[in-house]
């Protein structure tokens, strides 16, 4: 979410810059002489002094260096993020002690800082909540779980609701090798559906409402299968299949059982459509043997030849592809990795680089430019939507989910041993009950095994390697690094896969092709280098995608087989993904060709606050439908508490006194019974 939401804005800043050097293009800009969201940014114009070209590559590097150095300035290594910046800046010839704005006199590091300082004033009052970007409303209901532990918290816990994970042997490392002092890692942008979106409308905007608060919701899915606490619901089974499944991937990630799968495009890729219905989602994904039901490409289109086949231990592919689309530790996370597949497009000379391949060749900078502009703000919406939706509905992972059904036993047959409506199903070579002769055949372990990657314990064995094998069903994990276990947020929808279908839509309607230059995307990993916590794979392995919709539909696999994600997570992902990438693409476009169409009028408040700006006397703060205010306080852009008002009435209408405060933009919180609302104020 912040990481899709910065390259966003950097891209979008880079735009603008573009646009300010070429006036007379049919470009029209982002937020530079626009009101954006409310936000207003001047711009007299440029001209700019010397060499155009010279001059627009040192605006670009101010406004970057600027935004990064502000962004990052409270990051774990926020240092060495300094110092390569820095450094680059230093190798252009740039002086980094140079800090005016006054862009008037053509100087370009005086645009590239004026626009950043925009972008950064625009980016406190965006609804991220920087700089902490905490959660203002959101608490997890259930106890958090100590993942070393076998079994379970408590047995009122939610089955349907995400469970925080407590680290306490120990410490977590989340995205980009982030270390965290929280011992129970708190819920990411669990409110991001507040944050100002890119291409997403009003119309596809649902306000929910739960616990007494509102949730915003952009393109609402509707609810996960559930699991009932007291008599069956009508999607049960569907949670036990989908979550049966994970484990049941789990049993992949090996190469001692012999399964040699062709990985290449000839046989992995081409999906030719997604299911629709709960029902259609076990004929979609292979239950035992792993997979979806790719089609293959019979042939090279821009070769003419059938790709070469690939054979390779499955588990070797299963464990590469958990490691490769990772979103833990090391990890540049999923924004940023597509962006990487976009510079490795973008580099690779067999591009043409024409917009939806028609038209005239662009120049690298430009294309580079628009491309970054494009798949910038199609992540940013699916962050938008997607973790819009993680708050609302707030779905419990796998790793909670397996071991909540395995503590009640099992549901197959009431004439078996530990017979509950709630337990896993019995599968054979999956899911079974634990034996006499089952060497952990303790208590304390339940009465469910699973045939699983036996998890981290079994990593001091020579070999390096977990291995698959009967385990207990309490002590099942997903196949990721100990210190990070599962992303921490809720699991429904996926982020990987919403944000990897909007790439795949974007990058293919920007190339208009698509697949990949050539044909063909590839990744090397390397026998014995490529797996972090484990030995592997056993080979050298190339990933291959012959279309960027393979690569983001292999994405999506892989977080089944890294134990954080079942099915139900995934295809709402991968339908919503098109759709935002299709709508960032139509609004980009428009962007391009300077035909943005007006902002959509805003839907009638439920709030009023007048006058703002607050020149001078009271402010008026009515309600809607005669609503009572409780409380309200007002914060600077930098998060500090300005003042609190004591309220008094219990009308929909209330006035408020001017501070002594400094001009500027702030931020009043508003309370009414449970409900919080965040409201703008300038002061000028």
């Amino acid at each position: 979410t912040v990481h899709a939401r910065n390259l966003f804005h950097m891209s979008a800043m880079m735009y603008d810059i573009w646009c300010a050097f070429h006036p007379e293009g049919s470009e029209e800009p982002y937020m530079l002489g626009k009101t954006l969201y409310g936000f207003e940014t001047s711009f007299d114009g440029f001209t700019p002094t010397g060499d155009s070209d010279s001059a627009m590559n040192e605006a670009i590097s101010y406004a970057c260096y600027r935004l990064i150095s502000h962004r990052f300035n409270q990051a774990v290594r926020r240092n060495d993020i300094l110092e390569r910046v820095t450094g680059y800046m230093l190798a252009q010839g740039y002086d980094v002690t140079f800090q005016s704005r006054d862009y008037s006199t053509g100087n370009a590091a005086a645009l590239g800082n004026y626009l950043a300082a925009q972008y950064i004033n625009y980016g406190r009052q965006d609804g991220a909540n920087e700089p902490g970007y905490l959660n203002e409303n959101y608490e997890p209901v259930n106890e958090p779980l100590a993942p070393e532990i076998p079994g379970i918290v408590t047995e009122d816990m939610d089955p349907n609701r995400w469970q925080p994970l407590k680290f306490e042997d120990v410490t977590f490392v989340g995205q980009s090798g982030v270390i965290s002092s929280e011992i129970v890692p708190s819920f990411i942008s669990a409110e991001w559906g507040l944050v100002d979106p890119f291409a997403l409308k009003r119309t596809d905007l649902s306000v929910k409402e739960r616990d007494g608060r509102e949730w915003w919701v952009y393109h609402d899915p509707g609810p996960p299968p559930y699991m009932s606490t007291h008599r069956k619901s009508d999607t049960e089974e569907y949670y036990k299949w989908g979550f049966s499944l994970v484990s049941s991937w789990s049993s992949h990630l090996t190469t001692s059982d012999g399964v040699m799968w062709d990985i290449s495009p000839a046989s992995i890729g081409n999906v030719p459509d997604y299911p629709n219905t709960w029902a259609e989602y076990e004929d979609f994904y292979d239950f035992m043997e792993g997979g979806d039901n790719s089609q293959g490409w019979s042939v090279n289109p821009h070769t003419g030849q059938p790709y070469p086949s690939q054979m390779i231990p499955r588990g070797d592919y299963t464990r590469v592809l958990a490691e490769f689309w990772a979103d833990g530790p090391e990890s540049e996370t999923p924004p940023g990795h597509w962006y990487v597949i976009l510079n490795y497009v973008n580099d690779n000379p067999l591009l043409e680089k024409r917009i939806a391949g028609e038209g005239p060749e662009l120049s690298d900078l430009e294309w580079d430019i628009k491309s970054y502009f494009l798949l910038g703000g199609a992540l940013h919406d699916a962050a938008v939507s997607a973790w819009g939706i993680k708050g609302y509905y707030d779905y419990i992972r796998p790793i909670s989910a397996i071991r909540w059904m395995a503590a009640y036993g099992q549901s197959s047959s009431p004439f078996r041993g530990s017979y509950s409506q709630k337990g896993l199903p019995l599968i054979d070579d999956r899911v079974g009950l634990i034996g006499n002769d089952d060497d952990f055949s303790r208590q304390e372990n339940g009465p469910i095994k699973l045939y699983a990657w036996r998890g981290h314990n079994f990593l001091t064995s020579a070999e390096g390697i977990g291995g698959v094998a009967w385990m207990p069903a309490s002590e099942w994990w997903p196949y990721q690094r100990p210190n990070f276990v599962t992303p921490p947020f809720a699991g429904y929808i996926s982020g990987h896969s919403t944000f990897s279908s909007a790439a795949a839509e974007a990058l293919t309607l920007f190339t208009g092709d698509p697949f990949f230059p050539g044909g063909v995307g590839e990744f090397f990993a390397g026998q014995n280098e490529f797996l972090k916590f484990e030995l592997g794979p056993s080979r050298d392995i190339v990933l291959q995608w012959a279309t960027y919709r393979d690569a983001a539909d292999q994405c999506s696999l892989s977080r089944i087989w890294g134990g954080i994600h079942p099915p139900a997570d995934d295809i709402p992902g991968r339908i919503l993904g098109k759709e935002v990438g299709q709508d960032a693409y139509a609004l980009a476009m428009q962007y391009f060709g300077g035909s943005v169409p007006e902002p959509e009028p805003e839907p009638e408040p439920v709030l009023q606050l007048y006058p703002n700006p607050w020149t001078q006397g009271d402010l008026t703060i009515a309600a809607a439908y005669g609503q009572r205010i409780d409380a309200v306080s007002m914060w600077d852009a930098q998060g500090r508490l300005i003042e609190e008002y004591n309220v008094t009435t219990e009308t929909g209408s209330i006035v408020l006194p001017q501070p002594q405060v400094q001009p500027g933009l702030y931020i009043l919180k508003i309370y009414s019974g449970y409900q919080v609302w965040l409201r703008k104020l300038v002061i000028p």
